[in-house]
């Protein structure tokens, strides 16, 4: 479980596929404080900790065929950035949603306003659920809690402070790049619910 508060970006420092899965290695000022076996999300994706090497600060992690057709992980080149966020303590304080590190499906950008302070993002989603959408509610993209501002039959925008910008990966897109998306698990349930209820 997450809270999709950014901890830090890595670095991906090597790509190899190994058969219908893609194995990682991620440079990260993180690497020290991991073990195997541990979670760690990748722009919102939830990846175990397979290796470690300390020397070069890197660690490695495996996406099988599930996770790359249901995110942008499979985009991903060597030097690119990944918004990086351990799991979240018992103990710790929940500053943004929870966030499972189960993907739903992507989106792709498709306008960026500059506000003078911050930014406007506009973004459409492949397998948009609008019912799972809501104004002023949260959603997860690439990792990140963030509040949706406008809703659309079409897209969705969000609005992102400095400081968001400044220290992920969204500072580093273009238009038609694709991010990750993760609904708000609240209104997944909700959904199930009423299904169940109807049926």
């Amino acid at each position: 479980m997450f809270t999709g508060i950014i901890e830090s970006q890595g670095i991906v420092r090597e790509i190899e596929w190994q058969d219908s899965n893609i194995e990682l290695t991620i440079e990260s000022t993180l690497t020290k404080t991991l073990k195997i076996d541990q979670s760690l999300a990748h722009n919102g994706v939830c990846l175990t900790v397979t290796k470690i090497d300390l020397d070069k600060q890197t660690y490695s992690t495996v996406a099988i065929k599930e996770t790359l057709e249901k995110s942008n992980i499979k985009d991903l080149n060597i030097n690119d950035a990944v918004n990086l966020e351990r799991c979240i303590k018992a103990e710790a304080r929940m500053d943004g949603h929870f966030v499972q590190g189960h993907v739903d499906t992507v989106a792709q950008l498709i306008d960026v306003k500059n506000q003078n302070g911050s930014w406007d993002l506009s973004f459409k989603i492949k397998d948009q659920m609008p019912h799972l959408i809501v104004e002023k509610g949260s959603i997860c993209i690439n990792g990140i809690s963030l509040t949706v501002v406008d809703e659309h039959p079409d897209h969705l925008s969000v609005s992102i402070i400095p400081y968001t910008y400044e220290h992920t990966n969204l500072s580093k897109l273009v238009i038609n790049d694709w991010v990750n998306i993760e609904y708000d698990i609240l209104g997944k349930y909700l959904q199930k619910h009423f299904k169940y209820l109807k049926n």
